[in-house]
């Protein structure tokens, strides 16, 4: 199998339950196909650097995945006919793959989002809350 990466745009004026159903269908062609979705990474809302079908906003979502060759012409196909979609880039990263190795290097995005909360707490942080609780039950300014 072959590793690759898709980043596409979506319409801003796409509700939740819309945005989803993307999600879906995208991840659903692939595994459809014989591919391997490895990690959905969704980027949110952000601003252009130049206006798309007239907005300046727009929904990125980054999608790694593994294939079979002829799959993303297939998942392109889809994506160029689904008017949700403004725009799309597709490159390969691998001629040849581990689905299950991929997945372990780059984890769930469950596991991403932990990870990500764990860095923004700062080293040492628990020891100066507790040191500061003892301060405060001795009377320490």
């Amino acid at each position: 199998m072959r590793f690759y990466e898709t980043l596409y745009l979506l319409s801003p004026e796409l509700s939740h339950d819309d945005y989803k159903a993307v999600l879906e269908k995208f991840n659903g062609i692939i595994e459809k196909n014989g591919g391997v979705v490895i990690r959905v990474d969704e980027w949110g809302k952000k601003d252009l650097a130049y206006r798309v079908r007239k907005f300046d906003k727009g929904f990125y979502v980054l999608l790694q995945f593994c294939g079979p060759p002829g799959i993303t012409a297939l998942l392109e196909r889809d994506l160029r006919l689904d008017d949700r979609v403004m725009k799309y880039q597709t490159i390969k990263l691998k001629d040849k793959a581990d689905p299950e190795q991929l997945k372990k290097e780059f984890g769930t995005q469950e596991e991403v989002e932990s990870e990500e909360q764990k860095d923004e707490t700062p080293e040492g942080a628990s020891e100066i809350a507790e040191e500061s609780a003892e301060e405060a039950e001795h009377g320490v300014q």
